[in-house]
């Protein structure tokens, strides 16, 4: 389909853009890849009367390392994200997403604005303990990650405010997995998994485990996180607290499954990626 007419920006400083955004309204929105966006207005779920394109802002792409935190601009592509695989899990989360075409064109932040619980990074974010920052006509400021995702689609960044960048824990001192099942390779996940490990001499310091599309937002898997914190880390640890998985979710069921099945997903998902973070198995 053909979406509504709309109007078009592409502003060449931060500035300009969070003008045009305010100008724009309740109904603009941010283009930063247009993998999330543009199929939604082309099926008329989505009607913005403004785009404001983020493409010639300046700033907005690369990435810096200091004082142990990854600091990722927003407009970066998953594919850039991808080619640095010392970046640790969130390089290894961007190159599974959809092909190499779309990663291409799609951003971390527009993945994370967007929001969408399906989606790989916004649990990634979530698992790492990461933020961002976001700037608008009132300033800048940081959002956690626990305090991002609001609702499915629906995140605290706010009307008139741009993401600027993307803030990551280096956390080189974990071990990391991620597992997620498709139909095909390149759709979107029934349920993802990703996962962190710090061992301290055969025993589980610390684990954190994030979830994908069990809810309408993305979810840490806390239960399992506490059952293996100061166990061994070994193959029954892990696979009795991994059982755990499904606790305090509420996946949606749909075409490819029911929620019982994704509970199951997780369980064995969060199985594996643990196993990965561990070292028992290969990626």
């Amino acid at each position: 389909m053909i979406p509504v007419e709309f109007e078009y920006a592409a502003p060449d400083s931060l500035e300009e853009a969070i003008d045009a955004l305010v100008q724009g309204g309740e109904d603009a929105k941010l283009l930063a890849g247009g993998h999330s966006l543009l199929p939604l207005m082309k099926l008329r779920l989505a009607a913005p009367t403004m785009l404001v394109d983020l493409r010639r802002v300046p700033g907005l792409r690369g990435v810096e390392r200091a004082d142990g935190t990854l600091r990722i601009g927003a407009m970066t592509r998953h594919a850039d994200l991808e080619d640095e695989p010392e970046l640790g899990l969130i390089s290894h989360a961007a190159g599974l997403i959809a092909d190499r075409q779309v990663r291409h064109r799609g951003t971390i932040g527009g993945s994370l604005a967007h929001g969408d619980p399906a989606s790989d990074l916004p649990a990634v974010l979530l698992a790492c303990e990461g933020s961002v920052g976001v700037e608008g006509s009132d300033g800048t400021r940081e959002i956690p990650a626990a305090e991002l995702f609001q609702d499915y689609l629906t995140t605290a960044v706010g009307e008139g405010e741009v993401m600027t960048e993307v803030r990551l824990p280096a956390l080189t001192d974990y071990g990391f997995g991620y597992r997620k099942f498709t139909r095909r390779a390149e759709d979107w996940a029934m349920v993802g998994v990703c996962a962190l490990v710090k061992a301290d001499n055969g025993t589980c310091e610390d684990a954190r485990v994030g979830l994908t599309h069990m809810s309408s937002v993305p979810l840490r898997a806390t239960a399992v996180e506490e059952a293996l914190r100061g166990s061994a880390l070994d193959a029954d640890s892990i696979a009795r607290a991994a059982e755990a998985a499904a606790e305090g979710t509420g996946p949606p069921g749909d075409l490819n499954a029911t929620p019982e099945y994704k509970r199951h997903l997780a369980r064995v998902l969060t199985r594996r990626a643990l196993e990965e973070a561990a070292g028992l198995t290969a990626a």
